[in-house]
């Protein structure tokens, strides 16, 4: 193995970790990303699922403190029952969809061209309910009802489409619906844990025939998985203060701009 092929897992990792929680689509990246560059990784997607499962581990790490309470409190406490069924409401959407249209989407959906397109279009969608969203009514992850909840597990769907973004699909939900932009990130964040793990463990399965003792493989994964986690930790972290305080609107115009390159370079390399 060269380190040049080291060196593009370590760069995938730390991508990963980048634009696994902001609403600009990690998948979408990954996917352009892996074109550019040329990377080729272990049999199937196992590189790219371990990586994923390094950013939603560094949030179950930083959220450590809320996720213990909420499982010791849900006999006896209210509030950490009510936010424990949020979640799960909020997560059967995806569950439902991704198992009945799972091979579809990834067989249909899954380039560089429809990634380019849905990062402009969400990029717009964004800067449209940064400016009308309605004023928040809902403040803190504990305050959300049912109802909400369930409104955002179905718009999580629309992350389905490569370079949609699960974070942008239900932050921008959230707000919509009421929720201020810290609550809003909050949410996505708690909502990615079973979300994502049930991605993880379900795509596993999916290309188990690919898993293998590779040596080589072994390590591309370990470096991408390390650097996802570091890299997600740091960037959950500085998040919620920097969205309380710029809002959203500089991820929507990188989203434009990123995907109009995308779609210029795309259209290019069918004339050359």
């Amino acid at each position: 193995m060269d380190i040049l092929t080291l060196l593009k897992a370590a760069l995938l990792g730390i991508l990963e970790g980048l634009t696994e929680f902001l609403p600009i689509s990690s998948t979408g990246h990954i996917i352009l990303m892996e074109e550019l560059i040329g990377f080729e990784g272990p049999k199937g997607k196992v590189f790219e699922i371990v990586i994923q499962l390094g950013a939603i581990l560094a949030v179950c790490w930083l959220y450590r403190v809320k996720i213990w309470h909420t499982v010791v409190g849900i006999r006896r406490d209210p509030v950490a029952r009510r936010f424990a069924a949020n979640i799960v409401i909020a997560f059967v959407p995806a569950v439902v969809i991704g198992v009945l249209f799972h091979k579809q989407i990834k067989e249909v959906l899954l380039n560089a061209w429809v990634v380019s397109v849905a990062l402009i279009v969400g990029g717009i969608a964004i800067l449209l309910i940064e400016r009308f969203a309605p004023r928040p009514s809902v403040k803190r992850v504990d305050d959300m009802d049912w109802k909400l909840a369930l409104k955002i597990g179905i718009c999580q769907c629309l992350a389905m489409v490569p370079g949609t973004s699960r974070a942008a699909a239900t932050i921008m939900s959230a707000r919509v619906f009421g929720a201020d932009r810290a609550t809003a990130a909050e949410f996505s964040f708690f909502l990615a844990m079973p979300t994502m793990l049930g991605a993880a463990v379900y795509d596993t399965f999916k290309n188990r025939a690919s898993l293998s003792a590779d040596v080589g493989g072994i390590v591309l994964i370990a470096i991408g998985f390390v650097l996802a986690f570091i890299t997600a930790m740091l960037v959950v972290r500085a998040l919620i203060g920097f969205v309380s305080r710029y809002g959203f609107g500089v991820f929507a115009w990188y989203r434009i701009a990123l995907g109009s390159v995308a779609l210029s370079l795309l259209a290019a390399s069918r004339y050359l």
